[in-house]
């Protein structure tokens, strides 16, 4: 296996003590290779699951030729090329229960949405352009053999995939596989993920604060980013600044999961302890990222299990979380879509500062001005320990690497939180 320092070596514009973010993002994802282990859970229990292997549908999807509307079956012979046809009413054809005969010359059939057409019938006259004369219904001119209805296999062929391994499970997928009478499907196992916060001036919430102390808010937001996520998670707590206790918490984290993420001890003053401690458990590198909040951060493999190293300042923590690890841990979950987040291209409201040379993330709310339309404004004080900035945006507005300042009116690229699991 590669070394980390020669996987990311050859990338463009590597250099770790000023890492453009897409030049992060391109080595993180070098170092990954998805789980390849796969589990049997009951179809509910696949919410928010990547598919482990293609579902082959087993049946035909709809099971029979049926009508896509409420009217009439009937025979598209009968029609006549121009003019009026009329015919007689045989019986009726409900979803569910269908019409046991077959539609003769000059016959139909009553037929609601979903029902199966009747034996000799290919056509479907909806019921709002049809005259009803008793048992006798006359059908206007302009009917199209086969419309409006739906053919057998139509949605799904019998033994055609439905789904590709690699899918994510959603509604749409648990619907879909419920169509094809499936009660349980393969899906990859959840990457196990172990976190701790470290610092000697952390207080668990729910205890009063010593003289220097600041509660741990970092292990909180962690928690609810891998849970959204659809992670497993194994909180370890907080960790002194002791290299016996940091090493031990290390070792301990990367034999039960696949990734380890920890918050604190990545700046400069910090490092040279941290990175004496990594060293001898695996191989990790010290980046400074090109980027606003979150330039330090530590990247790496503890024996078998990814690590990353956040900053230990509140938003740097969830936005080197969003921008670097949520594509890992979804690329590690074995999805094979492109689940990068989408930007949106909508103007700024006020005025921005920023110099060309880095990626800066403001939090900012995306809302529909007087007028209707969509812009964005930043929530106020942008420090990255003002959690509150996170609490109050709903979206993060990028401003990119080689971009300047933004006046009023600019446009700039959206990221919408909503969207980051």
């Amino acid at each position: 296996m590669s070394s980390l320092a020669q996987i990311v070596s050859c990338l463009d514009d590597y250099d770790p003590d000023a890492l453009p973010v897409e030049t992060a993002r391109a080595a993180i994802r070098a170092m990954i290779a998805p789980i390849a282990v796969n589990e049997r859970v009951a179809v509910r229990a696949a919410l928010g699951r990547v598919l482990g292997e293609d579902v082959v549908s087993p049946v035909d999807v709809p099971a029979h030729d049926n009508s896509a509307m409420d009217g009439w079956a009937v025979r598209g012979d009968d029609l006549a090329p121009a003019g009026a046809t009329r015919l007689r009413e045989i019986g009726t054809s409900y979803a569910g229960r269908a019409f046991a005969g077959t539609v003769g010359a000059g016959e139909c059939v009553r037929v609601m949405t979903g029902a199966v057409m009747p034996a000799g019938t290919d056509t479907v006259v909806i019921q709002e352009t049809v005259q009803v004369e008793g048992d006798a219904i006359v059908v206007p001119p302009g009917q199209v053999r086969g419309q409006h209805m739906r053919l057998a296999g139509e949605d799904l062929a019998r033994g055609k995939p439905a789904l590709r391994a690699g899918q994510p499970v959603r509604a749409a997928e648990l619907g879909l596989l419920a169509s094809l009478g499936m009660a349980e499907v393969v899906v990859r196992r959840r990457p196990r993920v172990a976190f701790f916060s470290t610092g000697d001036e952390l207080a668990s919430v729910g205890r009063p604060l010593a003289e220097g102390q600041v509660y741990d808010s970092n292990r909180y937001t962690i928690f609810g980013m891998l849970k959204r996520l659809g992670c497993d998670v194994i909180d370890l707590g907080v960790v002194r600044d002791d290299r016996a206790s940091l090493a031990r918490a290390l070792a301990d984290a990367s034999a039960a999961a696949d990734v380890v993420v920890t918050s604190g001890g990545v700046s400069v003053g910090e490092a040279d302890f941290t990175r004496e401690v990594l060293a001898s458990l695996g191989e990790v590198l010290f980046w400074k990222i090109a980027m606003r909040p979150g330039r330090p951060m530590a990247v790496g493999r503890l024996g078998g299990a990814l690590f990353f190293g956040l900053p230990g300042n509140p938003v740097a923590v969830m936005v080197t979380f969003y921008q670097f690890v949520r594509d890992a841990l979804l690329a590690l979950a074995g999805r094979a879509d492109a689940f990068e987040l989408p930007t949106l291209r909508v103007p700024c409201e006020t005025a921005l500062r920023k110099k060309p040379g880095r990626t800066e993330f403001q939090r900012g709310v995306l809302a529909r001005n007087a007028a209707g339309e969509w812009t964005v404004r930043v929530t106020g004080g942008q420090g990255s320990g003002v959690l509150r900035s996170m609490s109050e945006a709903n979206c993060f507005i990028v401003l990119e690497h080689a971009r300047g300042g933004v006046q009023p009116g600019d446009l700039v690229s959206v990221q919408v939180m909503d969207g980051l699991a």
